[in-house]
């Protein structure tokens, strides 16, 4: 891993904003917990909940905010004092789309907090963003060639359908593995922070990519500052509207990157491959993919023995150990990386399984 020249001079101005949206984080969680009691859009403890008492949602609205208000700040700033080059390959519509479509992801987010809406109706609303990240033109043009040095170039319409794939994906899959407190807000911080700092390498081209590096490390700052509110015993749950916002935002900040897809597949690899063999087992079974179990990872090692912190720890430290494989390969090697972790889990998710309780049980 090879650090770009202006790395240096970059990291002061990264951590300022990451320490700005980590404060207004911080202090909006708590008044938008009280609207949430106030509203009565809480989660209560039942056969499908892991928390034993009732606990608001919604706090993904406070990780909106924070996120868009620093990224518009930080977008002022570097206009006025010119801190980091904007690349060509990020267009001012990619801007747009990303910051919109953020906003668009959390409010309708806030409907499903509310309203608690069918698993159709989130679907669709996955789609919709999907399709305006699309019409933005915000695209996954290419993927790592792991049998070849030259990268696979999409066509429009495959690019496209690529595109919507990998968006409604990965709002699924933060969907999935957000069932204990603080596990997909501290996955996503993970991520962001990663790709931020693999976005000020030569591995994303020879000038790195800076400016995508800012808007990661202001996502790392509105999770960071919301997660002392949402981590074990979590006061508030980052709730559909963070799942939404978070899904959306990681996916759209790894097509902006030069790194695309196969760095995020690798540092996402735990809810990735989670929700994967999730839907292929609930399938095989003949049931919805999106009917709920306890046949994710973190409750078989619930199911096992760890208490609830143990299991969101040893699942930060995978994401870390993939989080470091991601920085220290490259190109069709992330790949090959992923596809080990992906039948190594499944492995393990087989195992937890025979040894644990019947996924018909009870649900997550």
């Amino acid at each position: 891993m090879t650090f770009i020249s202006s790395a240096a001079g970059v990291v002061p101005f990264l951590l300022l904003i990451l320490i700005a949206a980590a404060l207004i984080a911080f202090v909006l969680t708590p008044p938008v917990r009280a609207i949430a009691v106030r509203l009565d859009a809480v989660d209560r403890p039942n056969h499908r909940r892991v928390n034993t008492s009732p606990v608001p949602r919604g706090g993904g609205i406070a990780v909106t905010i924070a996120f868009i208000g620093v990224s518009l700040l930080a977008l002022v700033l570097n206009a006025i004092f010119h801190v980091v080059p904007i690349p060509a390959s990020v267009q001012p519509t990619d801007v747009i789309g990303l910051l919109l479509g953020g906003a668009l992801a959390a409010a309708f987010g806030v409907l499903d907090d509310y309203f608690d809406l069918r698993a159709r109706w989130q679907f669709l609303g996955q789609l919709g963003l999907a399709l305006l990240a699309v019409a933005f033109q915000i695209t996954v043009d290419f993927v790592a060639n792991p049998f070849g040095p030259r990268n696979i170039v999409f066509d429009r319409p495959i690019a496209t359908g690529f595109t919507i794939l990998w968006i409604a994906g990965m709002i699924n899959a933060i969907n999935f593995i957000d069932g204990l407190d603080g596990l997909s807000s501290g996955i996503g911080f993970i991520a962001a922070i990663t790709l931020g700092v693999i976005s000020l390498t030569t591995q994303v081209g020879p000038f790195g990519q800076p400016f995508v590096s800012v808007l990661c490390f202001v996502l790392a700052g509105s999770l960071l500052g919301f997660l002392r509110w949402n981590f074990h015993p979590a006061s508030i749950f980052v709730g559909t509207s963070g799942v939404m916002f978070l899904g959306y935002t990681l996916a759209v900040l790894s097509i902006l990157g030069t790194a695309k897809v196969a760095i995020a597949m690798l540092i996402l690899g735990v809810p990735i491959i989670d929700a994967f063999w999730n839907i292929v087992r609930r399938l095989a079974q003949g049931r919805s993919p999106f009917t709920p179990d306890r046949g994710h990872l973190h409750h078989r090692l619930l199911d096992v023995g760890l208490s609830h912190r143990q299991t969101v720890l040893l699942i930060y430290g995978i994401c870390v150990v993939l989080a470091v494989l991601a920085t220290v390969l490259s190109g069709a090697t992330q790949l090959y990386a992923f596809i080990g972790a992906f039948f190594a889990s499944g492995f393990v998710l087989f195992i937890l399984a025979r040894g644990g309780f019947p996924l018909d049980e009870l649900e997550d």
